[in-house]
């Protein structure tokens, strides 16, 4: 084989094995639900943008999807049509399963498959029952519930229902206040409430059929949020119920409380340099690049270096096994429009510039406040931070976002009267002082750690080099 053949196809191999594609056979290519981080093992389809039949360009987006962390649209990998939705908007689909199936050979346009041999389609992309993957089978086991006229039972339903030994049988019978009758938490919580004044004879599942479609054992180890004693709602109360990321949002705030062992550290820190650098420069950066110099690129650079420092603080930890990480990728928590929290992941932050973190920065805030990050834009991080003065708070103490081992909290930067020292001696002066808390895992960073490497963020930001240009 010639050497420049050997090179391309080489290459051409790489590329593919980079980008996961692949083709089935006469042209098809199975789109399959991404991979969207370590701890993300499903997603929701929220809206199909794309009807069976119609003309795709490349990266034109084809669906919504929902995760516990961020809504994203999926685009395109190839050009060519739409030939087959394999899921239904509102279906939870594992990772690495083919929702849809996209004919990229634009001849045989007119040759598309009928709805009767959709099905087949469908089967001979099914993964073989011995490679699949407990979350695979969930999703198949609900698959075939609906279509054996049962109804679709979400995975908090599905975990509740576990929790509280709900059996199938039982499920079946509570009326479900969502679409097409489906169970939503409030219908759960609301039968669970009134279940032993008016229980539901449970029966045990005897049929194959009833066996398929029964609550399937839990995919994490991350517990249940409690139920809690029922709730009495009086004249004039308002009940909001609890929106998709919110309820999210808590559950994976109270795996974290029941993971880690949590304990917080606090510090003070004088930024009077770095307040009078930063109000100095701001207007020069924006005239110059059109961005907005706020305090927390700098934070986020301060933190990069103490991490490099004190490497045991990037770490994860993975049963007994503790992880350290060889990249510095640092989560910053932002608000919503809705009230809701994203934390959006600068990777290789040791790595970047000043300005290049400030135009980061800027770019994630922007686009997380309205949703738009990409999943791979906010998975990976080894270490996540908080600004709590941002909305006047002086300081608080963060829960530790999993599976990291810490997480930083800033407080709001105020004048208060401090002692300065000097050469020539002591004094009394108005100085900018900020409160810094630092929630750690006990299990790995013990509080000798996990000072001293707050107290270093600390000195990095007192010593903020105020000659440097951005």
């Amino acid at each position: 084989m010639p050497l420049a053949l050997f090179a391309c196809r080489i290459i051409l191999q790489n590329l593919i094995q980079h980008t996961e594609i692949k083709y089935l056979y006469m042209g098809k290519f199975s789109l399959k639900m991404p991979k969207l981080g370590e701890s993300i093992t499903e997603a929701t389809i929220t809206k199909w943008l794309k009807n069976v039949g119609d003309v795709i360009a490349l990266d034109d987006p084809i669906l919504e999807i929902a995760t516990d962390k961020v809504d994203s649209e999926i685009p395109s990998p190839v050009e060519g049509i739409l030939t087959e939705r394999l899921f239904n908007e509102g279906d939870v689909v594992a990772v690495e399963v083919v929702i849809a199936v996209i004919e990229t050979d634009m001849q045989s346009v007119d040759d598309k498959p009928s709805a009767a041999s959709m099905p087949a389609v469908a089967e001979e992309t099914k993964t073989p029952a011995s490679q699949q993957s407990p979350v695979t089978a969930i999703t198949e086991e609900v698959q075939l519930s609906r279509k054996d006229g049962g109804r679709f039972y979400s995975p908090l339903v599905r975990t509740i229902a576990r929790d509280e030994k709900i059996s199938f049988t039982e499920l079946e019978k509570i009326p479900g206040s969502g679409s097409h009758n489906r169970l939503t938490r409030k219908d759960v919580m609301d039968y669970l409430a009134h279940r032993s004044n008016n229980p539901v004879p449970a029966a045990p599942v005897a049929t194959p059929a009833m066996a398929a479609a029964a609550i399937p054992a839990a995919t994490t180890q991350a517990p249940a949020i409690p139920s809690g004693p029922p709730v009495s709602v009086n004249a004039g109360d308002t009940v909001i119920e609890m929106n998709r990321i919110r309820k999210l949002i808590a559950d994976h705030m109270v795996m974290s409380e029941a993971t880690a062992v949590h304990i917080t550290l606090f510090a003070e820190a004088d930024v009077t340099n770095l307040v009078h650098w930063r109000n100095k420069n701001k207007g020069i950066l924006e005239a110059r690049e059109g961005e907005k110099l706020t305090f927390t690129p700098i934070f986020i650079h301060a933190i990069a270096k103490a991490l490099r420092d004190y490497p045991m603080v990037n770490v994860s930890m993975s049963g007994n096994n503790i992880i350290v990480r060889k990249n510095v990728n640092i989560g910053m928590a932002v608000a919503t429009a809705d009230g809701n929290l994203i934390v959006p992941v600068i990777k290789n932050v040791n790595h970047k510039s000043l300005l290049g973190l400030t135009k980061e920065v800027n770019d994630f805030a922007a686009r997380g406040r309205v949703n738009q990050l990409k999943p791979e834009e906010i998975q990976g991080g080894t270490f996540t931070l908080t600004n709590f003065g941002s909305y006047g708070a002086i300081g608080g103490t963060p829960i530790i976002n999993q599976p990291q081992v810490a997480i930083l909290g800033v407080g709001l930067i105020q004048k208060k009267p401090a002692v300065i020292e000097t050469p020539q001696g002591e004094s009394i002066g108005i100085r900018h002082m900020m409160m810094l808390s630092l929630s750690c895992d006990h299990r790995v960073v013990d509080g000798a750690l996990g000072s001293m490497f707050m107290k270093r963020v600390a000195e990095y930001l007192e010593k903020f080099d105020t000659s440097q240009a951005i």
